[in-house]
């Protein structure tokens, strides 16, 4: 069964016994594992803003917060399978679930400033700069080069990363990519752009 999108706007009606009264939480870890998107409306009800306020506390910004709140429902949604009712509550199954994301989100959050540390530094010049250098336009196009002669792979991720400003996770939702996979393109590919840039200087590119 595809996730469904967790949202407000999208969620089915929360699930409830023969009564009319909300589950309880054994009751509602049994539907959510058995695949019943009631129960998932349910437990996002239930513990959503549990999750949300554990972000926000994580990570000081709402709207990260928001993207983690999301993130944490559609990975225990598509990982429910793994859940162990004998290992602990539902709800305590989602705050495990919730302090890895916010681990991952701010890991992402570094490589991200890195990444712009590196080669952003070297690829954007300030418009308003009087005093740059006056090859600075020079270097740009130099290091745009060097970044196009990268693997396809690891010039797609880095070129996502710095001109769009995303971070891995979500060039992994763009491209369809694993995480593992969009970490170690960036990885790769700034290493052999430092490298170059470090090792070799910077060449200018050939005009025919």
């Amino acid at each position: 069964m595809t996730a469904p999108q967790v949202t407000e706007r999208t969620l089915p009606s929360t699930a409830a016994g023969p009564s009319g009264e909300p589950l309880a939480d054994d009751e509602l870890a049994t539907g959510f594992v058995r695949g019943d998107e009631a129960c998932l409306a349910a437990a996002y009800h239930r513990w959503g803003a549990l999750v949300h306020t554990l972000a926000s506390r994580g990570l000081g910004d709402a709207r990260e917060a928001e993207d983690v709140t999301q993130t944490v429902f559609l990975a225990a949604w598509r990982g429910r399978s793994g859940y162990r009712p004998e290992r602990g509550p539902l709800s305590a199954w989602l705050v495990g679930i919730t302090r890895r994301k916010i681990a991952d989100a701010l890991s992402a959050r570094t490589r991200r400033a890195d990444l712009v540390a590196a080669v952003g530094a070297r690829l954007s010049v300030a418009a308003d700069d009087r005093h740059a250098r006056p090859d600075a336009v020079l270097d740009r196009v130099v290091l745009t080069h060097e970044l196009a002669r990268l693997p396809a792979p690891q010039r797609h991720v880095l070129t996502l990363a710095f001109y769009a400003d995303l971070t891995q996770n979500q060039i992994a939702e763009l491209t369809g990519w694993p995480l593992g996979t969009v970490k170690s393109h960036a990885r790769r590919g700034l290493h052999r752009l430092s490298r170059r840039v470090r090792d070799e200087g910077p060449r200018a590119p050939v005009v025919e």
